[in-house]
């Protein structure tokens, strides 16, 4: 049996948490082991907590490392520490489970521990699942897009916003595209989120046609970046900032200012890298939480745009069919019936 050092047990957000083979690799690209993650996180928490704190968390679970398989955990294993504060979910088609919360940095540890290489957050807190606290717009790189679209439709989407005297902040996704989120005030629910997420989608793709879409059907997309505007879907996770992705060269989801988005390199932002950028430049959110904004124009438009006729866009296939939503058939797929 391979040798992936003595156990350790270390005090960590106020637990005692046992770390069994610490010396273990996780992203093969630099060697960089289950302690260097567990310790990453403990140099992030502070900005972490402020994103992810509270919240119910999904665990992405690697047992060999970011080379290998994965899978989701969505309920807490059996034997987990009695500390572990945990809430009741619910998936899309209505089934419960017990996932985590994200009490403190020892929770975060504990499932570093468990080779969680991926966290992905619930948009409200544990204590209040009826409120969705975060409007958080997704761009994705689709097939023949390239980076510098992603940061033309940052710019857009912060445009947008600023217009309707919404505050956003934006983060890598860790991998090729960029996450923007706005926090909200404690007044709307999961559906009228989305609704605010299709009606900015909308906008922008009116605006710019040949660059931006809301078309959900990827055939329909082109090489146009999608404002993915479902994953505001009640029960949807989004990956969290300062979360490690599991990437061979430990790629981080990293919270960065907009006076960097032409220079960013998100490939550059590592596990090895993001601590110390944290230290000299603060953290990029740290404004996000004083000041809670208002979709009340969003849903305006949204409302606007179904008196013009429009049906509501079109919702994720494990959905249970919605009101005014159009028919779930791709484009081609109706045309030839």
């Amino acid at each position: 049996m391979a040798d992936f050092g003595e156990p350790i047990v270390a005090s960590i957000g106020g637990h005692d948490l046992k770390i069994s083979n610490p010396d273990k690799v996780f992203f093969s690209k630099n060697g960089l082991t289950k302690m260097d993650l567990i310790d990453y996180y403990q140099a992030v928490a502070e900005p972490l907590l402020a994103t992810m704190g509270g919240r119910p968390t999904l665990m992405q679970r690697f047992p060999d490392g970011a080379s290998g398989k994965s899978f989701f955990q969505k309920r807490v294993p059996k034997g987990a520490p009695k500390w572990l504060q945990t809430t009741v979910v619910s998936t899309p088609n209505g089934t419960t489970s017990n996932a985590m919360v994200a009490a403190d940095i020892g929770h975060i540890a504990w499932a570093a521990h468990m080779a969680c290489l991926g966290f992905h957050t619930w948009p409200y807190m544990a204590e209040n699942p009826a409120v969705t606290d975060e409007l958080r717009i997704d761009l994705d790189p689709s097939p023949g897009v390239e980076f510098d679209d992603i940061r033309f439709a940052a710019t857009q989407v912060r445009q947008l916003l600023d217009e309707l005297n919404v505050t956003c902040f934006p983060k890598t996704t860790g991998s090729r595209g960029i996450h923007v989120y706005a926090r909200l005030e404690p007044t709307w629910d999961s559906y009228q989120v989305r609704a605010a997420a299709v009606a900015l989608a909308r906008e922008l793709e009116r605006r710019f046609p040949d660059r931006l879409t809301a078309a959900w059907w990827k055939e329909e997309r082109g090489d146009r970046v999608f404002i993915d505007f479902n994953q505001n879907a009640p029960h949807k996770t989004v990956f969290a900032a300062w979360s490690v992705r599991a990437r061979v060269g430990a790629q981080v989801s990293t919270p960065f200012h907009w006076d960097e988005l032409d220079s960013i390199e998100p490939d550059k932002l590592t596990l090895e890298v993001v601590p110390a950028r944290l230290a000299v430049n603060g953290d990029p959110w740290a404004a996000m939480y004083d000041a809670p904004n208002s979709i009340a124009p969003l849903l305006a438009m949204y409302d606007a745009d179904l008196a013009d006729g429009m049906m509501d866009a079109p919702w994720p296939p494990v959905y249970p069919k919605q009101p005014n939503e159009p028919p779930r058939v791709a484009p081609s797929r109706a045309a030839g019936s």
